[in-house]
């Protein structure tokens, strides 16, 4: 069986399933340049555009700021069908060290100065990295709005939330995406992902290859199942998010034009119902670090 290969994100946005990711353009822990040329990154974007990928998704922290300017160098002026996703509501100091920031005036400052790096007039999709729990969802939230109807963002999305909270989040605006950590071995937001059924909301599942947890038991049934279609356990696993839900719209990230062109040929491969079946036995929600 084969997916479906488009999602149109808020009902507007139509883009292919498979996106690409721009974390992996950064240094580790999404701090500083990954590359000590950026032309690699500039060069690695373009590739990811001309294979066809229609989703770009970005954040303001990556690096900080080093990810959407490279997107911006490297695609601007964007083509029409291209779709950037970026976030705000993060600040980070080092090296996975980073810290929440909600209030209004930040969003709002982050978000203006989103657009300038992106050189962009309006945000295709303007995701909230994490609620803050010490300013009022509503607050939040009502900042976005205010962001839609100015014209500077164009879809609003949430990262990182609970069912419960999407649920609220969806009485005080149109939540056009979620952006939770969902692989073949953690399912932990399966009742997020639902949610997201139900309403025909977009999920991109952050660490969608299970950041390098295909190992043990999980890893020689996944294994098997790549062999079959002399495939690699990483196209398995984006394969199966892609049968997974017609919402799931995987966004991996690399630095590697190889890595790259492996994960964009996952399209290609058609899993059988049997296949689906042991994959979907192999959950175990491991625990990676917060990105």
């Amino acid at each position: 069986m084969s997916p479906e290969p488009e999602f149109a994100i808020g009902g507007s946005l139509t883009v292919r399933r498979l996106g690409f990711g721009t974390g992996g353009l950064v240094g580790p822990g999404y701090w500083g340049p990954r590359h000590d040329d950026p032309r690699q990154a500039v060069a690695l974007l373009r590739r990811a555009v001309e294979r066809g990928v229609t989703l770009i998704d970005t954040a303001d922290n990556y690096g900080p700021d080093i990810a959407e300017e490279l997107v911006a160098q490297a695609l601007h002026p964007y083509p029409d069908d291209l779709v950037i996703a970026t976030k705000g509501g993060v600040v980070r100091t080092g090296p996975d060290l980073w810290h929440i920031a909600g209030r209004p005036e930040e969003l709002r400052a982050m978000c203006d100065a989103s657009l300038r790096r992106l050189r962009t007039d309006t945000i295709d999709l303007y995701q909230l990295h994490r609620l803050d729990p010490e300013v009022p969802m509503a607050d939040q939230l009502g900042t976005l709005r205010e962001l839609q109807q100015a014209g500077k963002i164009r879809h609003i999305g949430l990262d990182s939330i609970g069912a419960a909270e999407l649920a609220r989040a969806q009485e005080l605006a149109p939540i056009a995406s979620v952006q939770n950590r969902y692989n073949l071995l953690d399912r932990a937001s399966e009742d997020v992902l639902e949610l997201c059924e139900k309403g025909g909301t977009a999920f991109l599942p952050w660490f969608p290859l299970g950041n390098g947890a295909l190992t043990g038991e999980a890893g020689e049934v996944v294994a098997a199942v790549a062999a079959g279609h002399g495939a690699t356990t990483g196209q398995i696993a984006l394969a199966w998010l892609l049968h997974r839900s017609p919402v799931l719209l995987p966004t991996p990230g690399t630095g590697s034009p190889a890595h790259l062109d492996e994960n964009l040929d996952a399209v290609r491969i058609a899993l059988t119902e049997e296949e689906l079946a042991r994959l979907d036995a192999v959950a175990e929600g491991p625990d990676v670090r917060t990105r």
